[in-house]
Parts: C-alpha cells; structure tokens; sequence
C-alpha cells in the first residue's frame, strides 16, 4: 500500500548547523523529519575545522527553534557575547541537538541520488503528485531507498573547495602537487602539522576569511620559528577594501580577521602578489613554482594553502529539476541578492522560502549550499531560510513569506569581478575603512566556512 505523501517524512540532507536547525523548525510546525548525515556525528564538517574560531557569536549561531527543543534536556547556552570554535559549536550545541532528535538523525548516510518516484528527469506526467526517492548507501554499502513529501539539502560545500586554477579548473599540475597542497586552513597547534610550515615559504592563495585566518596564523608562527614567511597570492591589486571592514564592520571578530592579514604583510611575515592567476604549478627539485596566466613565476616554494572558495557538490540532484543562476549555481531569486560581481558591503536582503523555490516544487536547497559559489555566508541566514520553508511546508504560507532577518555587514566593499583593479574605487560607501594595525594573537578571534 502506498503512504499519502502528506505522511512521508520531509528528508534533511546533512547533520551540520542548517540542517539540525531545518529538523527543529519541522518539528516546531508538526512535521516529521529524517536527517541523513554522510559523517558518524553531527557537524561533521564543522569538526574539521575545529580549531578555528568562529567570527559570530554564541548568541548568533543558535537557532531559536534548535534551543527550544533543547531547552527540556537542561541544556543552557553559553554565554551569547563568547566565540566558539568550531569544536565548540559541535560539541557543546550540534551534538546535543542531534542527541535530543534522536532516530530523526541516520548517520553514516550518504546521499546518492534524488528523484521522483517513477520519473526521471524529462518526465511530465504525473510528475507533481509523485513522493521524492531519495537514494542512500550506508558506510558498509548497503544501499535503500527513502520516500520523502519534501527534501531540503542542507550538505553545504565543505566537501568540494574551489581548485588554485585562476579559471576556476585545476591548475596544470595541481593534481600531481596535492602533496604540497592544503584546501583548509592549518591547525598549527597539532605538531605534524606545525613542522610542515615551520621554517617554510607557503603560498596563502585568497582572499577571504579563511585566508586572512590563515595568514594571521602563519604570522604568528613566524614570530616563534624563523624562516617561517607567508607568500599571500591575490587574483586581484589591494586596495582599501582589500582587508575588510575592520572596525566598521558590523561583526567585530570579522573585521580583525582582515586587520590580521594587513598587520601579517606590514609586519613583513607575508608578502603579497597581486593580479596573479595561477595557470600551472611546477616542481622545482622539493618544491613548487606558482605561474600566472601572464607568465609569471613565484620564487620556490615549500607549501600551498588554497582557499579559494568552495562550490556546490549537484551531481545527486541531476534528476530533479533546479532553477540555479548560471554564475553563481544558487536558486535563480536568490542570486541577484548576493552576487559578489555587484554587491557591496556583503548587503544581503531577507530571503525565505520564495527565493529559495525551485521548478521542482519540495526540494530545496539551504545555507552555504543555497548560497552556489558567493561566499559570506552567515548561519543566522540558514536559521531563518529553514524557518520560511518549514511554515511553507506546513501550509502557513502568510508566516513563511514574513521574513524580517536583519543581517550585519560584511565590511568587503567590491566584487570578485574587479579582480583586475584595487578596490580603492569600492570604498566610499563607508564600511571599509580599517586602523592601519593590529596585534596578532593566537587568541584573535578568526573563522573558516562563512560564520
């Protein structure tokens, strides 16, 4: 006998922030949910990067849903003015939240394939009356498949960094140099990790968070080990908004990241290179030389570090149909919003379940995942995302079109599509002047993956 859909449970692609947070505002609304999560714990992805700091605090990064669903376990959150590291979010509020869900979380799950039942692709008839299939295999293999009233893919894009390529593919030689190569910011406090930079020139390609985190923490290694010297590869000149906000930025811990990476370069522990594409990397006896699609060429180098971004793993959506931007890959309503060709200021207007529908009625994609490839993402976004979508689904559709989310600025005046000039041009806004220094810590508050 075949279940009415209305009874089928509303599938969460993936256990981090977002996806814990989209179970808690189902459940709010009366709705069932099952979470599958790749990894055998929540925030997966999160844990690996827990030695990071995150820019937002406590009181930013819990979901009001998530905590009143806590709330009869005793569990209290931490002080709501603090910063966790990732290790903090994961252990002391995304296990937690797992643990309270129960059997509505699957781990070792991971999701292969989604489609409607019956129909492929290319498929009209019957198509909208027709449950999700959502395909699955298990750590040991075992493959199943679930029937869902809805999906929301809330799998972010941890798994799937940009390369170093300038044009957005690997650079010649970067598959045969991943020995070389990192995608993630480096824990310095493990020593395996530590005696791989101490002492070394390391190539620091971006120009985000994640790379001022890492600039500020080979800066600081620098101080301990010498010979230790950031090479910090720019795509584009630095000009005024090169360094973020500082202290005009709305998330205070955000903007001492680019005060960070300024002081690591005046400092002289990072020198940078600018208007530099890479195109290829070769091997120069034990090390590496980065070359620029204009043909130039770095000095040897030990180390690289690339983060350059991440972007959205579609491959097991390829049978539902996705109206996605064709630069970005987020939901077409939502691109123009936080195209980084054209914003400034990181302003991004409140969005909800609208902006986030697809061709495809009931499948969703939230946080990092529905942002594509635009970076500066913040959690609090997704909290509210999930809560739109989850009123919709409900049939509340006049509370899930009342989004009223209020978002700090992000203080990086100028698009990624000016890589070709300073930014000097971008910064009379008002939200890019920054101090000319700033003491780098270990204690300095930093973040990877947008939050």
């Amino acid at each position: 006998m075949t279940t009415p859909a209305a009874e089928l449970p509303v599938v969460v692609i993936g256990a981090g922030p977002i996806g814990l947070a989209a179970a808690a505002h189902l459940i709010e609304r009366g709705l069932d949910p099952l979470v599958l999560e790749a990894g055998s714990a929540a925030g997966s992805a999160v844990r690996e990067w827990s030695h990071v700091r995150l820019f937002s605090t406590w009181g930013e990064v819990v979901d009001p849903a998530a905590e009143k669903l806590l709330a009869p376990t005793g569990w209290v959150r931490p002080d709501a003015a603090t910063y966790p590291s990732g290790g903090d979010w994961a252990e002391q509020y995304l296990q937690p939240l797992a643990d309270t869900l129960g059997d509505k979380v699957r781990y070792n799950t991971t999701v292969t394939g989604v489609a409607k039942a019956g129909r492929d692709r290319v498929v009209d008839s019957g198509r909208d009356e027709q449950p999700f299939t959502v395909h699955v295999r298990a750590a040991d293999g075992r493959e199943e498949r679930i029937s869902a009233r809805a999906v929301i893919d809330a799998s972010g894009t941890w798994t799937t960094p940009n390369p170093l390529g300038g044009d957005g593919l690997p650079a010649i030689g970067e598959k045969s140099a991943t020995d070389r190569i990192s995608y993630r910011v480096p824990d310095l406090r493990d020593p395996a990790v530590r005696a791989r930079y101490a002492g070394r020139r390391t190539a620091v390609v971006g120009t985000g968070a994640s790379a001022f985190t890492a600039l500020a923490a080979l800066a600081d290694l620098a101080e301990q080990e010498p010979g230790t010297h950031a090479v910090w590869i720019l795509r584009r000149g630095i000009g005024a908004g090169t360094f973020g906000g500082g202290e005009a930025d709305q998330l205070p811990a955000r903007g001492a990241l680019g005060l960070a990476a300024k002081a690591a370069v005046e400092a002289g522990h990072a020198s940078a290179v600018t208007g530099f594409r890479t195109a290829a990397i070769e091997r120069d006896g034990d090390r590496l030389v980065l070359i620029a699609d204009d043909g130039r060429r770095t000095e040897p180098i030990d180390e690289v570090i690339v983060l350059t971004g991440f972007r959205p793993d579609l491959s097991f959506l390829s049978e539902v149909r996705l109206g996605l931007d064709e630069r970005l890959q987020a939901p077409l309503a939502l691109a123009p919003l936080i195209d980084p060709n054209v914003h400034s200021c990181g302003t991004v207007y409140p969005h909800g379940v609208n902006e986030l529908s697809h061709p495809e009625q009931g499948v969703y994609l939230v946080g990092m995942k529905s942002y594509g490839r635009a970076p500066t993402f913040l959690a609090m976004t997704g909290y509210e995302q999930t809560r739109s979508i989850a009123a919709a689904l409900a049939g509340d559709r006049e509370a899930a079109e009342r989004v009223q989310l209020v978002l700090p600025e992000t203080g990086v005046c100028g698009g990624s599509g000016l890589f070709d000039q300073a930014d000097t041009a971008q910064a009379s806004g008002g939200c890019c002047g920054a101090p000319a220094t700033l003491q780098i810590g270990i204690g300095a508050p930093v973040s990877s993956g947008g939050c």
